[in-house]
């Protein structure tokens, strides 16, 4: 089993910035992958951002040279630093984490706000 517990978030204005971490019980040999979902109000789960643990990353379109991941292996966490935030990016954010490339972990999500 993998915990996930998640720290960060909060409300910001549009232009400003936010880092999210996200840190998982356990041993992390068996995580092969660890990234960030949002889900805003009435929309589908998406995804934000995945590292995997070689340290490749992938981005959502709408994020791209806005938001950054990075992971630290020895700590078991995965970071996500927010910048030029806008509107459209208030969810409620979930960090997920892969094991043995097939079961996925979330955690309890953490809500978003940019204000306008």
């Amino acid at each position: 089993q993998v915990q996930l517990v998640e720290s960060g978030g909060g409300l910001v204005q549009t232009g400003g910035s936010l880092g999210l971490s996200c840190a998982h019980s356990g041993s992390a040999f068996r995580i092969t992958a660890m990234g960030w979902y949002r889900q805003a109000p009435g929309k589908q789960r998406e995804l934000v951002a995945s590292i995997t643990n070689d340290g490749s990353t992938t981005y959502a379109d709408s994020v791209k040279g806005r938001f950054t991941i990075s992971r630290d292996n020895a700590k078991g966490t995965v970071y996500l630093q927010m910048n030029s935030l806008k509107p459209e990016d208030t969810a409620v954010y979930y960090c997920n984490a892969v094991k043995d490339y097939l079961y996925n972990y979330w955690g309890q999500g953490t809500q978003v706000t940019v204000s306008s």
